[in-house]
């Protein structure tokens, strides 16, 4: 891994997020690019032209680029290369927009409230669009953690042949975390399989990979979200990982709204693959 781009709004949620990628960058020797994207205030906008002047535009960049060369400087961020980048656009556009034009990212780190969903630092809808449409896997992180361990990852999917293709990527990361893996497939009413079934189908879907350490399970639950939660919580999971599809939220497995819920309730880092 040689790039981890960092979202930041300068919150609270958005340290804890450099504080872990910082972690990650150390033991991966890679480089950190700090981004803040610049939204200008809509009030600030002319009335007849609906264009910012271009002196109000300069001071707030230069207070982002200012606040940037602090945190560049924190102590915990010592050894590290940091790149330093503000852009005026918004937060979803702008991540997308950057990754599409520097193609040698290969992780985005996002802060987040665990409890109430994405706080600050992403606002509404706009996590959703990161999580789906991203074509960089995305590491979620809820909670401060001084001591970052992704020794067991919970790899959570229906193991369809979608799938192969970033489960690639899924086994790269475990390998780069030097981590279990752990793979689960969610029963619920409305997808149930049998035992039998379900094992013949991860050992089709995971013969054509070199595998690491892993273990696989098959957990009941009401509803897919709930029983990667429980399933996670149960089996002492340090990241939530599945695959996101980038039409329509995630795949027929994760139907609806089920990235957005898990990137939301879940305490847990979620990191995301997309298909």
């Amino acid at each position: 891994m040689k790039k981890i781009l960092i979202p930041t709004d300068f919150s609270d949620y958005a340290d804890i997020a450099i504080e872990v990628g910082a972690q990650i960058a150390k033991k991966t020797n890679s480089e950190i690019v700090l981004i803040h994207m610049l939204e200008l205030p809509t009030h600030m906008n002319d009335a007849i032209s609906n264009e910012t002047s271009i002196p109000e535009i300069m001071l707030f960049k230069r207070k982002a680029d200012e606040t940037l060369a602090d945190i560049k400087n924190r102590p915990y961020l010592a050894g590290i290369k940091i790149t330093e980048v503000v852009r005026l656009d918004g937060a979803y556009t702008g991540i997308n927009n950057y990754t599409k034009q520097n193609n040698d990212i290969d992780l985005i780190i996002m802060g987040s409230h665990g409890a109430t969903g994405i706080n600050e630092i992403f606002v509404g809808s706009n996590t959703e669009k990161v999580v789906r449409q991203s074509e960089i896997p995305v590491l979620v992180i809820k909670n401060k953690a001084e001591d970052f361990k992704a020794t067991t990852i919970v790899f959570a999917s229906d193991f369809s042949n979608e799938i192969k293709k970033p489960f690639k990527k899924v086994l790269e990361f475990t390998k780069l975390f030097e981590a279990k893996l752990k793979l689960v497939m969610i029963c619920t009413p409305n997808s149930f399989k049998s035992t039998s079934v379900a094992r013949k189908i991860v050992n089709e879907f995971i013969s054509e990979f070199d595998m690491p350490e892993f273990s696989f399970d098959i957990y009941n639950e009401n509803n897919i979200e709930k029983g990667i939660i429980n399933y996670s919580k149960e089996n002492n999971g340090d990241i939530i990982s599945f695959c996101t599809h980038g039409r329509t939220a995630l795949n027929h497995f994760f139907s609806g709204s089920i990235s957005e819920d898990l990137v939301n309730h879940s305490a847990k880092p979620v990191l995301t693959f997309r298909i």
